[in-house]
């Protein structure tokens, strides 16, 4: 037994009976919250010149930014241009484990090319990259998936590159799962690594654009609420913007909840920018920029948010065919709608627990046909793996 069901059953039932009483109270923010998009929706200058004073008062306020379109504006999907490339990356990895006989890491991409529009099977690719020695000292998971998010976009401008160079009139669509803003391990060996990162990550996007490669991002069920904190740096007094941080009158409810009630099967919201620290390390063509979209259906709403660099945002025909992608190849997928090809590369770049135990099996060989002497695995990890194993990393 590894759960106190009797212990946990006493709070469950607790958090069933606070469940109506919250509910309710979200229900009357989210009411509030769209109430205050309908009431500011036209007043753009009015919203970006607050954040500028509020930036006075907070420099690290992440927010949305609005920039030519109605806050309540939506916009249906158009037919896409045909043909068109599409590439698709997705990454995995696995991390350095003191508990394994020898150490290593290995990062792994998967990209999947389909051109749209025409009878060609979609075409799989894997880069393998295995890390050792001193390449993993200090190497911490965060730092691994910060290499491992800018190898994805590396290998999506090589192939974008490769893909033009060989039908320069098919445009092509690049996309990866999770932001196109950066993520990484700053706070744990000062930011050196992740600047590195960072500059080579924004060259690769520099050649996206320069490709004039559409490029995006997507985030399943987002958790963020960029508009709705927009909203509440609007409904902030002057005289109390020294508290903004603390004011969070709309915190509970998410930018889904906001757009839900505004956006039918296959459109988008407005096109918002992002308003953050990190983002100002994205400049002119690359600034970041976002948008709600539901990938749903007549039974069913599903929003996603799309963050796309400048160089799309400011370019409608651009906007109108990722907004077009991302839907159909939502619908492949049927009742649980996501990019199909999204799904592809996944599939292409996740590690097995058996591959995992091959590799170790195939560096350990190496090792000894060379006569260096190896280590042996953890006896805590050998004492889990006495009761079985599904996945590595337990």
């Amino acid at each position: 037994m590894s759960l106190n069901f009797q212990q946990v059953h006493e709070q469950v039932k607790q958090m069933g009976e606070n469940a109506p009483l919250r509910e309710q109270k979200l229900q009357e923010i989210r009411a509030t919250a769209r109430q205050l998009l309908t009431h500011y929706a036209n007043d753009l200058d009015h919203l970006r010149a607050k954040v500028t004073r509020a930036l006075r008062s907070d420099p690290t306020l992440r927010c949305a930014l609005p920039v030519n379109e109605p806050l309540t504006a939506h916009f249906s999907s158009p037919p896409p241009p045909l043909p068109l490339t599409l590439l698709a990356a997705d990454g995995s990895q696995i991390n350095p484990d003191r508990h394994d006989p020898v150490q290593y890491c290995l990062i792994n991409v998967g990209t999947i090319q389909m051109s749209w529009g025409t009878a060609q099977p979609p075409l799989p690719n894997i880069q393998s990259k295995l890390l050792y020695d001193q390449d993993i000292y200090d190497l911490t998971e965060n730092m691994v998936a910060l290499r491992r998010d800018l190898a994805e976009r590396q290998v999506l401008a090589e192939l974008a590159a490769q893909a033009i160079a060989a039908q320069p009139e098919t445009p092509v669509v690049s996309f990866t799962d999770g932001p196109v803003e950066l993520w990484g391990a700053k706070d744990e060996q000062g930011d050196s690594e992740f600047q590195k990162s960072l500059d080579t990550y924004l060259e690769s996007l520099t050649r996206l654009e320069e490709l004039s490669a559409i490029n995006a991002g997507y985030v399943d069920k987002p958790g963020a609420d960029l508009v709705l904190r927009l909203l509440e740096v609007a409904v902030t007094a002057e005289d109390q913007m020294d508290n903004l941080r603390q004011y969070r009158p709309l915190r509970g409810v998410t930018d889904t909840d906001l757009f839900r009630d505004w956006l039918a099967p296959g459109e988008r919201s407005a096109v918002f920018a992002m308003q953050s620290k990190s983002a100002e390390k994205y400049r002119r063509g690359l600034a970041l920029h976002f948008f709600y979209l539901n990938v749903g259906n007549e039974h069913a709403d599903w929003l996603a948010r799309v963050e796309i660099p400048a160089w799309v945002a400011s370019a409608p025909q651009k906007l109108e065919t990722i907004q077009a992608v991302l839907i159909d190849q939502c619908k492949i997928l049927g009742a649980k709608p996501y990019p199909y090809l999204l799904h592809r590369a996944h599939e292409a770049a996740v590690v097995t627990l058996i591959e995992k135990e091959q590799l170790t099996q195939m560096i350990l060989i190496e090792m000894r046909r060379r006569g260096i002497a190896t280590g042996e695995g953890s006896y805590k990890q050998a004492a889990k793996d006495a009761g079985g194993r599904t996945r590595f990393g337990a």
